[in-house]
């Protein structure tokens, strides 16, 4: 029992009982288990007295039947024992009398201590138990209360805790996501505008390329121009001489120390041969060459001849080197005659193109385009006004700000849906002219242009213009808002829009030949004037397709790149 005072279990006296002290708990209380055991060992003792009161009783009904039934009466016995042996027998029957009157009054008197005793310890006990268990339970109630607030406290600072860290979680993957949209739209942005820049740059280099090659056949014409005007010249000069000689007297023959004495030599300068012109196809200043003489030479005065080739002859007044002129000259009319004889004069060359009259494919063309005139300018014309609209939005939205960024702009889906819905109704009014043109030229009528690929033919031109247009706003960002917006839209209501429309506009008209050729093969044909692309050949030598299907380059009908002019007809 630990540390429990252990009660010994010897026979109590009632001054023991009553020295007996008890273990103080909280508040001055006893111990109800001492108390318990110290009632159990009254209760022992006082049994153990009962005990003993029975067991006199008991001495004391068997002496009293005996004195009661005496076998020996006293007078036997005070005749046998005497008269003081009977004294002393009544003084031991009135002493046990006494000393059990005193047990029982002593046994009744301890029961009845014992009996009020517990009675006041149990009600003692009990008071102090009930006001300790009171004790316990305010106290298990303010703790548990105390629990429950600190409880309800927690589980509301973790709820408000726990709903900022989800919406900051949300915050922030908003924020990555519209960071990430932001990145995706502008590298979708900078992918389509290198796209676009790259195929005009393509289609520059190919322009160049034919622009250079035509420059070069024009340089190599002029080249071939001015040998053949060359050689013509010398030719000419060799029969202006000879004619001279045939036609001046003879004179006397001066020898060859006259002829070295009278004859000044000179140096002879080298050819020079003529500047080219600057523009490839302009014609070359044709060579002059000296007219003959018809008319007498005076022999006072002899003019020698003017001589353009390798060497240049001085004109002389002294007749004496005539017969060392005549000689060259000879030789020189030799040397003509040979070359007349071995081959002829070649042709001459680089003389202005003769402009070539209309083909039938040019014809065609022309036709397409004055189909294709109206519904372009109409949709031109649309996609400048929603220029302007969208112009006066971004300039509104912009005005209280003084920075550029994306979220600051309209939205990017509503910005084209606005583009998309203005230019739908004038490409279908260009696919509708495309099928009235291929009916018109071959009396093809499959039918008409779905609504899908001129949706998509809108969707691109929208997305082609709003990305151009946001990035040119956006590469400004730290400059003034309205000179950036006025900027760009200006730059972007001229050439680029018109070229741009143009290339939607042909797509629409050959959606609607393609859907008038339907069941029907078609061919490519490249735009005359405008050199081909290698794309736009590889389609023009693959013959003809089913409408429908695509050719070589993996279209099924033009353009085929910014500023294509090509079309599609039906076979």
């Amino acid at each position: 029992m630990d540390d429990r005072r252990i009660l010994s279990t010897t026979r109590q006296t009632s001054s023991e009982v009553a020295r007996v002290t008890f273990a103080t708990v909280r508040k001055g209380g006893l111990d109800p288990q001492e108390v318990r055991l110290h009632l159990e060992s009254v209760s022992r003792e006082m049994a153990h007295l009962e005990q003993r009161v029975r067991e006199l009783q008991d001495h004391l009904s068997e002496a009293n039947r005996r004195a009661a039934n005496p076998v020996i009466d006293e007078s036997m016995l005070a005749s046998a024992l005497g008269t003081q042996s009977a004294a002393i027998l009544r003084s031991a029957h009135e002493e046990a009398g006494r000393v059990t009157a005193e047990a029982q009054e002593r046994a009744t008197q301890l029961y009845a201590d014992a009996q009020q005793r517990s009675a006041a310890h149990l009600i003692e006990a009990q008071e102090r138990a009930a006001g300790i268990i009171s004790e316990a339970e305010s106290s298990a109630a303010s703790i548990d209360h105390d629990a429950r607030l600190a409880a309800e406290r927690l589980i509301e600072s973790a709820k408000v805790n726990g709903e900022a860290l989800v919406e900051r979680a949300r915050e922030q993957g908003r924020a990555i996501l519209a960071q990430a949209t932001d990145a995706r739209r502008t590298v979708l942005s900078d992918l389509a505008i290198r796209r676009k820049a790259l195929s005009m740059q393509i289609e520059q280099l190919r322009a160049a390329r034919d622009h250079l090659g035509a420059y070069i056949g024009g340089l190599r014409d002029e080249v071939e121009t001015l040998l053949a005007g060359l050689s013509g010249s010398d030719e000419s000069a060799r029969l202006a001489a000879i004619e001279a000689l045939r036609l001046r007297p003879a004179q006397a023959e001066a020898t060859e120390e006259e002829l070295l004495a009278g004859t000044p030599l000179r140096h002879v300068p080298d050819v020079v041969v003529p500047e080219l012109s600057a523009e490839p196809g302009a014609p070359a200043p044709a060579p002059s060459a000296p007219a003959p003489s018809a008319a007498p030479v005076q022999t006072s005065a002899p003019e020698a001849p003017v001589v353009a080739g390798p060497t240049t002859l001085p004109a002389e007044d002294d007749q004496s080197g005539a017969d060392v002129v005549n000689e060259i000259f000879a030789r020189l009319r030799k040397a003509t005659l040979e070359e007349r004889g071995a081959s002829a004069q070649p042709p001459r060359r680089g003389a202005p193109k003769v402009e070539v009259p209309d083909t039938p494919v040019g014809d065609l063309f022309k036709r397409r385009d004055l189909s294709l005139e109206e519904s372009l300018a109409v949709l031109t014309r649309r996609i400048k006004r929603v220029l302007q609209d969208d112009q006066n939005v971004t300039l509104e939205r912009l005005r209280s700000h003084k920075q550029i960024t994306v979220t600051e702009l309209e939205d990017e889906h509503a910005q084209r849906a606005r583009y998309a819905d203005a230019a739908y109704d004038a490409l279908a009014d260009a696919a509708a002219a495309g099928a009235q043109f291929a009916f018109d030229e071959t009396g093809a009528a499959g039918g008409s242009a779905g609504r899908a690929p001129l949706v998509d033919c809108a969707a691109d031109l929208a997305v082609t213009v709003v990305l151009a247009l946001r990035r040119r706003i956006l590469a400004d960002g730290h400059a003034d808002p309205q000179e950036a917006v006025n900027t760009a839209y200006k730059e972007w209501r001229g050439a680029r829009v018109e070229r741009l429309c143009a290339d939607a506009a042909r797509r629409a008209f050959h959606i609607g030949v393609a859907a008038a050729a339907t069941g029907r093969p078609v061919r490519f044909l490249v735009a005359p004037g405008d050199p081909p692309c290698d794309a736009c050949a590889l389609d023009a030598a693959a013959g003809v397709r089913e409408s429908g299907l695509s050719f070589p380059s993996g279209a099924a009908y033009p353009p085929l790149h910014a500023g294509c002019a090509c079309a599609i007809v039906p076979a």
